[in-house]
């Protein structure tokens, strides 16, 4: 959906032209990475001629700058949503949670950032050193807060964060690989079963001793 600031100005056509624009180059850049996917491929995926695809973005870095800002909004928020005065052990799990509803809802969001990343993080550099990392910061604080008063066991507050990003980040950048090994009658409950799994792991792992 396109924010108010972007649609300011701008036709209805023209709003849904860029959408469909936006779409097709999320399939595209998330399934060849930026260095594989080319303009021609993002303009056939949308429907459009190249030339008119030009009259929106100039260029394939300004339709991955545009996906890449959007997508950082959408990243932050499920810890942005870590309250210092909820109850810890529930806060960090229902922070669990929302990823791993993240990975089940925005798959092709997830591999378009682990493709970037993949590739040396070139074109988020400064979003991951400036808007991330001001907020992991900020959060680390908080839980490391939560260990020194022995509401939560202690370890490293920014590897906990690590791994439940690569724990609920895997269901969505090897979707593939899970639903074929998983049997036929686990791979259709798969989320609602990595749930059930991750909350209890976690919670497991950050009971105070």
């Amino acid at each position: 959906m396109a924010k108010a600031s972007e649609a300011k100005g701008k036709t209805r056509i023209q709003i849904e032209k860029t959408e469909k624009i936006l779409a097709a180059a999320l399939d595209v850049f998330s399934t060849y990475g930026f260095r594989g996917s080319t303009i021609d491929q993002v303009a056939q995926q949308a429907g459009l001629s190249k030339p008119n695809l030009f009259y929106y973005y100039d260029s394939k870095d300004a339709i991955h700058a545009e996906l890449i800002e959007r997508l950082l909004y959408i990243w932050l928020d499920p810890l942005h949503q870590l309250n210092p005065e909820g109850e810890p052990i529930e806060e960090i799990c229902a922070y669990v949670r929302r990823k791993l509803e993240m990975a089940r809802d925005y798959p092709r969001e997830s591999r378009l950032f682990a493709n970037e990343i993949l590739q040396g993080a070139p074109r988020i550099k400064s979003l991951i050193a400036g808007p991330l990392k001001s907020l992991v910061d900020e959060k680390t604080v908080v839980i490391q807060g939560w260990m020194n008063e022995g509401k939560v066991a202690d370890t490293d507050p920014y590897h906990l964060l690590f791994s439940i990003w690569s724990t609920t980040q895997h269901y969505a950048d090897f979707d593939s690989q899970v639903q074929t090994l998983l049997p036929a009658d686990k791979s259709k409950d798969r989320f609602k079963e990595a749930a059930a799994y991750l909350d209890r792991m976690f919670r497991k792992s950050l009971a105070p001793e």
